[in-house]
C-alpha cells in the first residue's frame, strides 16, 4: 500500500520533529548536568541541528512533491515571509542602535514562520 504523498510528508516530518525534540533535551540536560571541554560542549550545543537539517530537507523535497501552482504559491509566501522578515529583523536592528534590548537570533524563525503562514494564506486566497 503506498502512502499519498501528503501523508508521507506529514509522517517524515513529524519523525524529524521528534527527533530535534529528543535531540534538544538530551543536548540541554547533558550540557547542564556534565561540565566538558570547550570543543564538546559547542559539538553537543549543535547535537540537535542534525534533525534540523533532515527537516529542511523533508520541506524541501515536500516542495518537489507538490504542482506547479501549489509550488508558485509557496514560492509567492516564501518571497513575502523572507522580505518581511529582513523588514522586521533589520527595522529593530535599528532600533537596538538606539537603546532597546538585543533581541535573540531564535526569534527569527518564528518571525518568518508567521509570515510563511500569512503568505500561504494570502496565496491561496488570491488563487481560489
Amino acid at each position: 500500500m503506498r502512502i499519498p504523498a501528503r501523508y508521507r510528508y506529514f509522517l517524515e516530518f513529524g519523525a524529524c520533529m521528534a527527533a530535534y525534540i529528543i535531540a534538544l533535551i538530551a543536548s540541554i540536560s547533558v550540557l547542564n548536568t556534565i561540565d566538558g571541554g570547550p570543543a564538546f560542549r559547542i559539538i553537543l550545543s549543535l547535537l540537535p541541528m542534525l534533525p534540523g537539517i533532515a527537516i529542511c530537507w523533508v520541506v524541501l523535497r515536500q516542495l518537489r512533491r507538490m504542482d506547479e501552482m501549489q509550488r508558485r504559491m509557496q514560492f509567492e509566501a516564501l518571497g513575502l515571509a523572507f522580505a518581511a522578515t529582513a523588514v522586521v529583523t533589520f527595522s529593530y536592528g535599528f532600533l537596538e542602535g538606539v537603546g532597546f534590548p538585543k533581541m535573540s537570533m531564535f526569534v527569527i524563525w518564528p518571525v518568518m514562520a508567521t509570515f510563511w503562514i500569512i503568505g500561504t494564506i494570502a496565496s491561496h486566497l488570491r488563487y481560489r
